[in-house]
């Protein structure tokens, strides 16, 4: 991803931190810390903080720090649903509208991805998931639809940090450099149907490893709670 502004820099930074988990769902952003820890004056904060807070990923308090959001596995999965008919209906598209070079540039991506999903570890995985949402938006682009566009950018901004917990687990990398390769060979054949059956199982998939994810940690809740119980 690319900053051109100082409050884009310090919303990158903030939104790697909350895909990292350094800042926790529930955390708050507190304004004086952070701008002294960045070497800033609170309104460029203040305005990253609320880029933010328009992709979802920060909730904004009267007279209190703004947290990092904490949705509930319900609102994840209407979010995915939105989103899976918003690619579906981006990567239809594409097959009409794209132009070779933005078909080309979107297989540049996937095979960047590719590449790279073979060793990313640590932060590296940031930069694999940062090229792995860039592949999706630059499908929605390709529809030549803006307000598809603007539309998909959105949803998709509100799921970065589900969907990079989801994207890093190692198990998932081969699916999906596999339902990406498809995809591409889709969009290459002008074949709808071949892309909208990818990106339907792609959606699916993430709908499903979502879901694992919160039982995971409602698990892990439950255990802690018992024992705090116990002592």
């Amino acid at each position: 991803m690319t900053a051109s502004t100082l409050p884009e820099q310090i919303a990158l930074k903030l939104r790697r931190d909350i895909l990292r988990g350094v800042l926790a769902p529930g955390d708050p952003i507190k304004e004086r810390d952070n701008a002294l820890e960045m070497g800033v004056s609170r309104t460029p904060l203040r305005e990253a903080v609320r880029i933010l807070a328009k992709e979802g990923l920060v909730l904004l308090r009267p007279s209190r720090s703004p947290v990092v959001a904490s949705p509930s596995l319900k609102e994840v999965r209407d979010s995915v649903v939105v989103l899976q008919a918003l690619e579906i209906l981006s990567g239809e598209l594409a097959c009409r509208e794209a132009s070779d070079a933005e078909i080309a540039e979107i297989r540049a991506l996937f095979e960047q991805h590719r590449d790279l999903s073979e060793t990313a570890e640590g932060d590296a995985l940031i930069e694999l998931f940062e090229i792995d949402m860039a592949f999706h938006t630059a499908i929605a682009r390709a529809s030549h639809n803006p307000a598809l566009a603007e539309t998909h950018a959105a949803y998709l901004a509100r799921m970065w940090r589900q969907r990079y917990l989801s994207a890093v687990q190692r198990r998932a990398r081969e699916r999906v450099r596999s339902q990406h390769e498809n995809i591409v060979a889709g969009l290459e054949a002008r074949d709808p149907a071949r892309v909208t059956a990818e990106i339907d199982a792609h959606l699916a998939a993430l709908i499903n490893n979502l879901t694992r994810l919160f039982e995971a940690q409602e698990a892990g809740r439950n255990t802690t709670d018992n024992e705090r119980d116990i002592e």
